[in-house]
């Protein structure tokens, strides 16, 4: 069938472009270099037969074109170059309707799937559906074939300031649904961008999917451009790592990408050579499904470590819990259960919220983020039940008393030190056996009463804390306990590192919220990028907030746009003390002067009103509630800057 020619409008008023200028254009998907010359308009392909340069942006020098990437020149109006070389520009029709410029182009062919088709096409199919990142040249192939998935609302891609927030926010996406999402750069800088964000999914166990562009294979290991061996960079971080190459099993590659995160909670990374992303996907290839490729999680623990459990829990009066973040989906069993056996609850500081500390066996926080309630029922129990957690050093779950731990990890069990019971499950599978076991059989003490007057003991200790006042700002116990009254009992809040996120372990009492952190990496900057990943994976259901010191949201204080471009109500609580204050208490620790810790801060409130959201600043005590509640009413991002002391914590 013969083509048709279709006609793209591509000047307005032709008298924009005055006699001997040129001008770039697009005419449906073709770049045009749009000329006037010798009193007549004429388009020309815009790329440069030699490497691509610009045409639209050269200049016409002595009659002719010149290309402004390497001086090439050409005709303005036939494209062919002098010399009799042949070498020259494709040119299209032009036609003049009064001052407007038409360009002819033929009609284009159907898009045929590429390789970055096929394996889209398969992620989404895995139910990977949300992605962050930056559109740059070596990547274009596999974000056109996105683009057309998002054009079939099977995929969301939310263009970003920085990778690194990119790879935050897919970590913390991970971290609060238990699947991937994707991180997205380009080759060389753009991906190296996201190395920390990927080592934060890693190390908390949190599924994820980094895709990368990459340069031409031909030009690797030449010194070539933003040139990255990314395969090896990565290859520390990344548990699935592999370059896709032209005859790779691409729907299988990618499968086997997404199975790995999923299963072993870790970081895949695929990087897509440019020419190998824009070839035709290989004839009859189709994207593949998880049917029948993945397997059921619900692991039973070994026979003898059971019974071993079991035995210890008949013996034990006064067991307590300690659940970690590994526990985080199975948190309606467990406190099932410990209803059952009355007995007390205690998270670790990644497991914050995971349990009401308004429940009546929730004991809050263990360790140095932590309250004394939990550390006075871990001393005073008889038995430590642990599921999903690490024994960091950071939690200080002692090693003196019988401990009983569940993970589905063997690497995590007995890690650090010998423990007496180690079963290896799935944690609710687990738990469901145990329970069979000592049903009928157990005698334990009920905790309520001694857990309930522990908490008026710890209420009066905050409250006469709380009195402590400066005039060089607030202190962040004033900021947690008016948060306490106003942050929605559902909210995801996201959370940084520094003074700001000790504090916030030790005094804001969660209700049903869920907390977000940079937990082994304990990266500063992580919390508005997690707040971004929240938003996507729950932001319609769940308020979304994020708390940081002036230190973490000065690393990507750019995402302020970020969140006014997509909508994104999120509510960023800001302590500014004007100091990297954890640092500076640990100088003084190790018995050293306070030294570059200080920072010279904008106005953050009105940066943010800047950056097109609400913007808020307090000073004083009185001033904190109505600003949250203001806060909390916006509809849209906001930002809430509070002056705070940093030896006020």
């Amino acid at each position: 069938m013969e083509k048709t020619t279709k006609w793209y409008s591509v000047l307005k008023d032709k008298k924009t472009l005055p006699e001997g200028r040129v001008q770039t254009v697009t005419a449906g998907h073709q770049g045009i270099c749009l000329t006037h010359f010798d009193g007549k308009f004429s388009a020309l392909d815009n790329k440069c037969p030699h490497q691509g340069g610009p045409l639209g942006e050269g200049s016409i020098e002595n009659g002719m074109l010149r290309c402004p990437w390497h001086g090439w020149d050409f005709d303005p109006c036939s494209g062919m170059p002098p010399g009799g070389f042949d070498d020259g520009v494709k040119t299209f029709d032009v036609k003049e309707e009064g001052d407007e410029i038409f360009v002819g182009i033929l009609e284009e062919e159907a898009h045929l799937d590429t390789i970055s088709d096929v394996m889209m096409q398969t992620m989404v199919n895995w139910g990977i559906d949300t992605g962050f990142g930056m559109v740059g040249h070596s990547n274009l192939a596999v974000a056109d074939a996105m683009m057309r998935l998002e054009q079939q609302d099977k995929f969301r891609f939310f263009g970003i300031r920085h990778e690194g927030a990119a790879a935050f926010a897919a970590s913390a996406y991970g971290k609060l649904m238990g699947k991937p999402a994707v991180c997205f750069g380009i080759a060389g800088p753009g991906s190296t961008n996201m190395f920390t964000g990927m080592w934060d999914a890693k190390v908390d166990r949190s599924p994820m999917l980094a895709l990368s562009g990459q340069v031409n294979t031909q030009v690797m290991g030449t010194g070539a451009f933003q040139e990255v061996d990314l395969v090896g960079a990565f290859q520390t971080v990344a548990n699935f790592n592999h370059s896709v190459q032209q005859n790779s099993k691409h729907s299988e590659l990618m499968s086997l990408a997404i199975k790995s995160a999923i299963l072993n909670r870790d970081v895949s990374h695929i990087t897509f050579p440019d020419e190998v992303a824009f070839m035709p996907k290989t004839e009859g290839e189709k994207a593949q499904t998880p049917e029948g490729r993945i397997t059921p999680m619900n692991i039973s623990p070994p026979r003898q470590m059971v019974g071993k459990a079991v035995d210890m829990l008949k013996k034990s009066k006064m067991p307590a819990i300690i659940v970690g973040h590994g526990a985080r989906f199975h948190m309606k069993a467990i406190t099932a259960f410990a209803e059952k056996i009355n007995c007390p609850v205690i998270t670790t500081f990644k497991a914050k919220g995971q349990i009401s500390d308004h429940h009546e066996l929730g004991c809050g926080v263990l360790g140095r983020s932590g309250t004394p309630i939990a550390s006075w029922f871990m001393n005073e129990s008889d038995l430590l039940l642990v599921f999903g957690a690490s024994f960091s050093n950071h939690t200080g779950i002692t090693p003196k008393k019988p401990i009983i731990q569940v993970d589905y990890d063997p690497t995590a069990l007995s890690k650090f030190h010998k423990v007496d019971a180690a079963l290896w499950g799935e944690i609710s599978e687990t738990l469901t056996i145990i329970e069979e076991g000592v049903k009928g059989k157990l005698n334990t003490v009920d905790r309520r009463p001694e857990i309930a007057e522990r908490w008026v003991i710890w209420q009066e200790e905050k409250a006469s804390r709380l009195k402590d006042e400066s005039e060089v700002g607030l202190s962040s116990i004033a900021v947690f306990e008016a948060m306490n009254k106003v942050v929605p009992d559902n909210a995801v809040i996201a959370v940084d590192v520094g003074n700001n996120t000790y504090s916030f372990g030790r005094y804001f009492e969660p209700k049903n919220q869920s907390v977000l952190m940079s937990g082994y990496l304990g990266s500063i900057g992580f919390s508005l990028p997690a707040a971004m990943g929240a938003w996507a994976a729950q932001g319609k259901d769940r308020p979304i907030w994020s708390v940081s010191g002036d230190g973490g949201f000065g690393q990507y204080l750019g995402e302020m746009m970020t969140l006014v471009k997509y909508n994104m109500n999120i509510k960023q609580v800001l302590l500014n003390n004007s100091e990297i204050g954890k640092i500076s208490k640990e100088q003084k620790a190790a018995e050293l002067d306070v030294w570059k810790t200080s920072l010279h801060n904008a106005n953050f409130a009105k940066y943010a009103e800047n950056c097109g959201a609400l913007g808020i600043r307090v000073t004083k005590k009185e001033e904190l509630i109505p600003a949250l509640e203001k806060l909390k009413a916006h509809n849209g991002p906001a930002l809430l800057e509070i002056i705070t002391d940093a030896t006020l914590i």
